[in-house]
Parts: C-alpha cells; sequence; structure tokens
C-alpha cells in the first residue's frame, strides 16, 4: 500500500506537536511528512506535495481546524485529514465530518490505539473515538442519492473502485500505470460528482450504494 505512510502532524501546543511527532516517527508504518503550529503553515507545508495523512487540531489560534480543513479541500487536497482534538461536542464532530474530515479522535486516545486508528483511515475507514461515534449515526441519511455512481466514465469508476479499497493516489497510480497527477485530477472530478467532502466519504457511499 506504500508504506511508510507520510504524516503532516498540525497543532499549535509545540509540546504536544513535538509528543505526537515522536509517537509518529516510533512505528515503522509512518514517517514524518513534517509539522506545522498554525493553519497557514499546514497550507504552506502541502503546497508542492501532499502527506498521505494530516493530523489536524480543532482548536488553533488564527486559522480553526475547521477553517483549516475547508481551505485544504476546497484547495483540492486529496489526503486523509483526521481531526485530533480535545472536544467532544456533537456539533464539533458534525460539522467537521460534514466539511470532509476522514476521521474524529479525541487527545485522550491511547497512544497505541491512536496509531492503530491512523493505519484503519489509511485502509478507507472513517475514524471515530468511542466517545463520540454515537454523533455519526445524524449524517447517515444526509445524501442517500447515489445516481452519480452510474455517470462515471469506464476509468473514473476503475479509480473509484480502487479508491474503495483504502488505496492512495500513489498506489492507485502504479496498479493503473497512469501518472499521480492524472489521478488526482479523476478523485478531484469523482469528489465533484458524488459531492462529497472527502475520498472516504465517498468511498463509504459507493460501497453501500
Amino acid at each position: 500500500m506504500g508504506k511508510p505512510y507520510s504524516v503532516l502532524v498540525v497543532d499549535d501546543h509545540p509540546l504536544l506537536r513535538r509528543g505526537i511527532c515522536q509517537l509518529i516517527t516510533s512505528d515503522s508504518d509512518f514517517r514524518l511528512f513534517g509539522e506545522a503550529g498554525t493553519g497557514l503553515d499546514a497550507l504552506t507545508a502541502i503546497g508542492e506535495d501532499e502527506p498521505d495523512i494530516i493530523l489536524l487540531d480543532l482548536n488553533m489560534k488564527g486559522m480553526s481546524g475547521l477553517d483549516t480543513l475547508n481551505a485544504m479541500r476546497q484547495e483540492g487536497v486529496t489526503a486523509r485529514i483526521v481531526i485530533l482534538t480535545v472536544s467532544d461536542a456533537k456539533q464539533d464532530v458534525i460539522r467537521l465530518l460534514r466539511a470532509g474530515a476522514d476521521g474524529y479522535l479525541l487527545k485522550d486516545t491511547e497512544p497505541d490505539l491512536l496509531l492503530e486508528q491512523l493505519k484503519k483511515a489509511m485502509l478507507g475507514h472513517r475514524v471515530i473515538s468511542d466517545e463520540v461515534e454515537e454523533y455519526i449515526y445524524e449524517l447517515k441519511n444526509a445524501d442517500n442519492d447515489e445516481t452519480w455512481i452510474a455517470s462515471l466514465t469506464p476509468r473514473e469508476l476503475q479509480i473509484l473502485k480502487e479508491l474503495a479499497e483504502g488505496k492512495s493516489n500513489r498506489v492507485v497510480a502504479e496498479d493503473l500505470h497512469i501518472s499521480e497527477g492524472t489521478v488526482k485530477v479523476h478523485v478531484k472530478n469523482l469528489l465533484r460528482k458524488a459531492n462529497a467532502k472527502s475520498r472516504t466519504e465517498m468511498a463509504v457511499r459507493y460501497l453501500n450504494h
């Protein structure tokens, strides 16, 4: 699947950010793509290249985690974005997942479990801390219109099936013998057609249609 997975850590608390970075580098399945203390720094960090996963704090000074997430999705960032926060507020969980987050984890998560959850995210699963998981049922019936699948080209359908298996852009490109840039263009088109904010949301809807 193209391990080790690259991770960008975005948090405005230097001590906590350093600890998360050390945890990431302690597992050979991951490598540190970089770290950022603000949303703007995060957007700059992914200007040229994208990590596989962006671990994003919610309550940051300046650009909030929600602002940063919205900006990233509007820029066409297709990385898996997992929120790591102290907030277990229902409105935060729903707002972030609707905005295109691929997961919502609380900062009191055990370190080993956090790493396991990030691996699950890379396999295409939506990862949610147990304490707030009940809130996602309100998202279930948000959009049952799956007519977009019938509108896909054969190549788009081929790529969607690969994404549904949790494959990264890099691995899809290798499997289909096309460039990673071409895959990214197709992913953006798929997200637009599906009216989805994240590849995880799109894959879940495809698998359940």
